[in-house]
C-alpha cells in the first residue's frame, strides 16, 4: 500500500521523446496526454486499493465495530455528563455544597477558639491553685513546699525582676487576668518574707547575762512550732534571684545584726563591716553581679536598673554605718556596676575575637569543584558566578573573585560589630572598633602560620589567600565610607581603617610574587637541562633540548589551571605576561650566545622553537581572549605584553634566513623593533656565517646605519 501514495512526478508519464527539453514549459498536446495518463494511473491506483480492502475486509469489519462501539459509548456517557448537570443546575447543589464548607469551617474555628479558651481557662485555674497551695503551706509551715511552688509560679506568670514591688502589669496582648494572678504572686511573697524574717530573727539572740550569741535551731511564730532553722534557710535561697530581692534580705540581716547584736552601736557595725565586707562584695560580683552582665547591647538597659539598685544599697550601707562614706574600696559593688559597659564591651570583645579565631583555623581553605579551568572566576562566565556565596565583588576593582569561607564570614563578623558600634555608647564602641581592628588583624597572624606549607609551592589554596588579602584590602578601604558618619561623634576622630589596607595589599602582592618567583625558577630549572642549547643537530642533544621545551609547556600549562579559574583577569594576564617573558628571554638569550651553528644545527633550533611556540598556542589564545573581554587592556597585543615573543619568533625566522635579508631586516628597524640589539645581531652572523667579504659588509652596514 505504500507504493500506491508515493510521490508523483507528472513528468515522469510522459516518455523521454515527448519532452524536448525539460526546463520548457509543455504545450497543449502534451497536456491531454498527460490528462489521460493521469486518469489511467488513477484507475490504477483504484484497483489497488479495492484490491486492498476485499483482502482484509475482516479487518476493517472489526475496526468498524470497535469504532461504532467507541461512538455509542461516548454517547451514553455524554447523555450521563448532562443528566448530572440537569441535576446540579437545576438543584443548586454547588451552592449548598459551599454553604456546607462554609459552616464546618466556622464551626472548626470556633473549636480551635473554644479550645484555647479552654486551655487558658485551666491554665489560669492551675495557677490559681498553686497560690493556693503555697497560701495553705505557709500557714502549715512548709516553707519548703511554698518557696518551691513561688519559684515554679514566677516562670509560668512571667514575673519581672522587679521582685518586691508589688507590681503585676499586664503585658501587651495577654489576658487581664494575668495582672491579678501576678498580683496574688507578689502578695504571696510579701506574706512569706515576713515570716521567714520573724522566724530568723528568733533565731539569733543575744544574751546579756551570759554575753554570748545565742542561735536556736527549733523556732516557733505566733502558731507555728518545731519550725527547723534549716527549713527556714533553704527556703530563703531562691535561684536567679533579682538585684531588689538580694539586696534587700542582705540589707536586712545586717540591719538585724545592727540593731540586736551591735545594738545600735556604729562602731561596732563598722568593726563588723571592715571584717566582713570584702568578702560580701566579693561573692555578690563573682555569683551576682558578673553572671547578669548582658552579652547583647539591647539589654544594657535592664542592667541600668541593676545598677540603680546596687547603688541604693550601697547608701543604705553607708547609713547603716556598715560602710565607710569616705573610703572608695568600700563602694566597690558601685563601681563594678558603673563600668558594666566595660565588662559589656570586654565580654564581646573576648567572644568576637574568639569566634574569629575560630573560624580563621577551622576553615581548610579549600577550592569548590565547581571553580576549575572550566567553571573559571576570571571569564565572568555570569551563572557560575553567582551559584556560590563565596564570589565576592571587590569595591574599588569592580571585578569580582573567589575568596574561602573564613575571609567572607570575617568579614561578616566584622561588619556586624561595625553597626553594634554605630548603637552603643562612647565607651563600648571604642571596644567594639578595637575588636573589629583586632578580628582583621587576626587574618595576618593566623593564617599565613598555618598554610606556609602552601605558600611555598605553586597552588590554588595560595591564590585564594592571595584573593582573601585582596578583598580584605578593599573591603577595609569601604569601612569608613560606611559606618564612620554613623560612628558616636567623639570616636569619629580616632576611629580610622585606612591604614590597615596597605599591609593586605602587601600581603596579597607579596603572595603572588612569591608564586611568580616559584614558577620561574622551575622553568629556569627546565631550560638549564637544555645546556644553553648547544649543539642540537645531534640526536642526544637535540632530544635533551627538545625534553626541556616539553618541561617548560607542561610547567606553564599547569600554572595556567592553577591561576586561570582564581585570579582577577588583569593579575593573571600580568603575572602570566611576566613567566613566559622569563621563559622567552632566557631561551633566546642562550640561542643568541651561541658562537658557532652548522647549518643542520639552525634548523633543529628552529623545530625547537616552532615546537614551543606551537604547544603554548592554546595558552596565548587564552590571553588574547581575555583581552577581549577586559576593557582594561582593551587593543592590547600580545606583543606589548610579553615583549620577547615577538623577538623569539623573529629569532626564528633568522635562523633560516639569508644575511642579506637579516641585513636588511637590521636597516629597516624591524629587528630593532622586535628588540634585537647591534651585538646581538653581528655576534648572531658570526656564528651562522663564514667569513667573507659579503659578511663583512653586510656587517659593516648594519655598524653604521644611522638610525
Amino acid at each position: 500500500m505504500d507504493s500506491i501514495f508515493d510521490a508523483i512526478n507528472v513528468r515522469d508519464l510522459l516518455s523521454a521523446h515527448d519532452l524536448s527539453d525539460p526546463t520548457t514549459p509543455l504545450s497543449a498536446p502534451d497536456l491531454r496526454l498527460l490528462i489521460q495518463r493521469l486518469e489511467s494511473h488513477s484507475l490504477q491506483i483504484r484497483s489497488k486499493v479495492q484490491s486492498y480492502i476485499l483482502s482484509h475486509r475482516d479487518n476493517f469489519e472489526s475496526l468498524f465495530s470497535v469504532a461504532n462501539d467507541a461512538v455509542s459509548q461516548s454517547q451514553l456517557l455524554s447523555d450521563d455528563l448532562a443528566g448530572v448537570l440537569k441535576l446540579i443546575s437545576d438543584q443548586m447543589i454547588d451552592a449548598e455544597v459551599r454553604e456546607v464548607v462554609a459552616e464546618i469551617r466556622e464551626k472548626r474555628e470556633e473549636l480551635r477558639v473554644k479550645r484555647e479558651l479552654l486551655g487558658l481557662v485551666r491554665t489560669i485555674l492551675a495557677a490559681n491553685e498553686m497560690l493556693e497551695s503555697v497560701r495553705e503551706a505557709l500557714r502549715n509551715g512548709r516553707f519548703g513546699f511554698a518557696a518551691e511552688g513561688l519559684k515554679e509560679l514566677k516562670v509560668a506568670l512571667r514575673v519581672s525582676g522587679n521582685v518586691g514591688n508589688g507590681n503585676g502589669g499586664v503585658e501587651d496582648g495577654e489576658p487581664l487576668v494575668y495582672g491579678f494572678l501576678r498580683k496574688e504572686w507578689f502578695q504571696c511573697f510579701d506574706e512569706i518574707q515576713e515570716v521567714l524574717l520573724k522566724l530568723m530573727e528568733k533565731s539569733v539572740r543575744f544574751d546579756e547575762d551570759l554575753n554570748q550569741v545565742e542561735v536556736r535551731y527549733h523556732l516557733q511564730v505566733e502558731n507555728l512550732t518545731g519550725v527547723q532553722l534549716q527549713t527556714v534557710l533553704e527556703a530563703m535561697d531562691h535561684e536567679d534571684v533579682a538585684g531588689e530581692l538580694l539586696y534587700s534580705g542582705i540589707l536586712l540581716f545586717i540591719k538585724f545584726i545592727y540593731r540586736s547584736i551591735c545594738f545600735q552601736n556604729d562602731s561596732w557595725i563598722r568593726c563588723f563591716g571592715r571584717s566582713t565586707w570584702p568578702r560580701i562584695a566579693e561573692l555578690i560580683i563573682s555569683s551576682f553581679l558578673s553572671k547578669v552582665v548582658p552579652t547583647d547591647a539591647s539589654k544594657l538597659p535592664d542592667f541600668q536598673k541593676i545598677v540603680k539598685c546596687t547603688i541604693e544599697f550601697e547608701s543604705a550601707l553607708k547609713d547603716l554605718k556598715f560602710i565607710s562614706a569616705s573610703d572608695d574600696n568600700d563602694s566597690r559593688l558601685s563601681k563594678f556596676a558603673d563600668d558594666v559597659e566595660v565588662h559589656f564591651a570586654h565580654k564581646k570583645k573576648t567572644e568576637i575575637m574568639s569566634k574569629a579565631r575560630n573560624l580563621l583555623l577551622e576553615c581548610d581553605f579549600s577550592i569548590p569543584q565547581e571553580y576549575t579551568r572550566k567553571g573559571s572566576i576570571g571569564k565572568n562566565d555570569g551563572a557560575s558566578m553567582q551559584s556560590s556565596s563565596h564570589v565576592v565583588d571587590l569595591l574599588f576593582l569592580s571585578e569580582r573573585c573567589l575568596v574561602s569561607k573564613a575571609a567572607k564570614q570575617l568579614m561578616e563578623l566584622v561588619h556586624q560589630t561595625l553597626q553594634d558600634v554605630c548603637l552603643s555608647s562612647t565607651r563600648v564602641a571604642l571596644e567594639f572598633y578595637r575588636a573589629a581592628r583586632d578580628a582583621i588583624l587576626l587574618y595576618e597572624v593566623v593564617v599565613p602560620v598555618k598554610l606556609e606549607r602552601q605558600l611555598d609551592g605553586i597552588n590554588q589554596v595560595a591564590v585564594l589567600m592571595h584573593n582573601d588579602c585582596l578583598y580584605l584590602s578593599q573591603e577595609i578601604l569601604g569601612l569608613a565610607f560606611e559606618y564612620r558618619t554613623d560612628f558616636p561623634s567623639s570616636l569619629k576622630e580616632h576611629a580610622v581603617f585606612v591604614d590597615l589596607a596597605p599591609r593586605f595589599q602587601l600581603l596579597a602582592e607579596g603572595i603572588l610574587q612569591r608564586q611568580v618567583h616559584r614558577v620561574i625558577y622551575n622553568l629556569k630549572e627546565a631550560i638549564d637541562g637544555a645546556d644553553g642549547f648547544q649543539n642540537t643537530h645531534q640526536m642526544k642533544e637535540f632530544e635533551s633540548a627538545k625534553f626541556s621545551i616539553e618541561q617548560v609547556v607542561f610547567i606553564l600549562e599547569k600554572v595556567r589551571i592553577i591561576w586561570e579559574p582564581l585570579l582577577l583577569p588583569s593579575t593573571y594576564r600580568k603575572s602570566m605576561s611576566t613567566v613566559i617573558e622569563s621563559v622567552f628571554s632566557r631561551i633566546a638569550r642562550d640561542i643568541l650566545l651561541l658562537d658557532d651553528m652548522a647549518a643542520d644545527e639552525t634548523l633543529q633550533l628552529q623545530r625547537l622553537i616552532h615546537l614551543m611556540l606551537e604547544n603554548l598556542s592554546p595558552l596565548f589564545n587564552s590571553l588574547a581572549a581575555m583581552d577581549q573581554k577586559s576593557h582594561e587592556f582593551s587593543g592590547e597585543s600580545l606583543d606589548n605584553l610579553i615583549p620577547s615573543l615577538s623577538k623569539i619568533r623573529k629569532l626564528s625566522e633568522l635562523l633560516d634566513m639569508p644575511l642579506k635579508s637579516i641585513t636588511a631586516s637590521w636597516e629597516n628597524k624591524e629587528l630593532i623593533s622586535c628588540g634585537f640589539t647591534i651585538t646581538e645581531v653581528e655576534d648572531f652572523i658570526k656564528a651562522i656565517f663564514t667569513d667573507s667579504p659579503l659578511r663583512r659588509d653586510c656587517l659593516w652596514k648594519i655598524h653604521n646605519a644611522n638610525f
